[in-house]
């Protein structure tokens, strides 16, 4: 018999599109959440839960010391649950409906300059060999078009296209967008597939960016490299693949991109998620507003 956690899950997937690593996510949240509440209270279905139990379980995880922001993550797929639970008319009200967020301070992300930029890709002008410039492709490729990690991984061969110098992208919700690419890379992606027909054995063959080995990349290779290459560079503490899409959107803003082509390159659904790069780009202005200024200059 299907439980509604199997249904769930399918709901997740097959209505909902949710890619695999957010779907293992929301399910490993509600499996954590069973088990706690069969231990402390006896009861292993959840669909029937009160907000004393799922209370209990939050403080729980404070005290174990889980950060805010992962706390309300945990919250966010119970709520998730219990919304397909009245969506199918299994329980008619959400014992979440009163529930407050715990209280997050507010981090902004500190986008990379663009002279550390152009530091890590000086360094790398003179590449050789199959993962040299691989490695180089996928720096220029994450900070020129803003794709997320998951997307650069998941390129296949036929989702570029060198003659209208395009790449198609498969992001959340396998929304499909198309995103134009610069010349410059282009001649990188010719580069690189010169390299790639030297590799002795190629496993995952319709993958464009590959290992060594000939198999797709792996989510922490990408970080492991990406953060190799800035650490040599940069002083910030944060870099990750996820830092160059927030540099790519920041230096858009900065010279003069509107907000709604950031969000259409970006694969935003709404403009909310993307005015959060209007933070640095502010900063920019600030600095940009006291220099040009006649009374910005006493």
């Amino acid at each position: 018999m299907r439980t509604n956690l199997d249904s769930f899950r399918n709901y997740l997937e097959f209505e909902k599109k949710y890619s695999p690593h957010t779907i293992k996510a929301y399910c490993d949240d509600l499996c954590s959440f069973k088990t706690f509440n069969k231990i402390h209270f006896d009861q292993e279905n959840i669909d029937q839960v009160h907000y004393s139990q799922i209370r209990a379980w939050i403080v729980s995880l404070v005290d174990k010391e889980v950060s805010a922001v992962s706390v309300n993550r945990k919250v966010a797929s119970l709520k998730a649950f219990f919304r397909f639970l009245l969506k199918i008319k299994e329980i008619e009200v959400s014992p979440l409906l009163k529930h407050k967020a715990l209280k997050v301070s507010k981090i902004i992300q500190i986008p990379f300059s663009e002279k550390e930029i152009n530091a890590v890709l000086d360094q790398m002008q003179q590449t050789v060999g199959f993962e040299e410039v691989r490695n180089k492709l996928i720096i220029d490729l994450l900070y020129t078009t803003g794709i997320r990690r998951a997307e650069l991984i998941s390129l296949k061969l036929k989702n570029i296209d060198l003659t209208s110098n395009t790449i198609k992208v498969l992001g959340k919700r396998n929304k499909e967008r198309i995103l134009p690419v610069l010349p410059i890379i282009i001649d990188q992606f010719q580069l690189y597939l010169r390299q790639r027909e030297s590799l002795i054995i190629i496993v995952d063959s319709d993958y464009f960016l590959l290992t060594k080995k000939g198999l797709k990349l792996n989510e922490s290779l990408v970080y492991r490299l990406i953060n190799s290459y800035f650490s040599a560079i940069s002083q910030k503490v944060k870099k990750s693949p996820h830092i160059l899409r927030h540099t790519f959107a920041t230096h858009l803003l900065n010279n003069g991109a509107d907000l709604n082509s950031v969000k259409e390159l970006l694969g935003h659904s709404s403009l909310a998620s993307t005015q959060v790069y209007t933070h640095n780009s502010l900063s920019e202005l600030k600095s940009v507003y006291k220099d040009a200024h006649p009374r910005g200059k006493k």
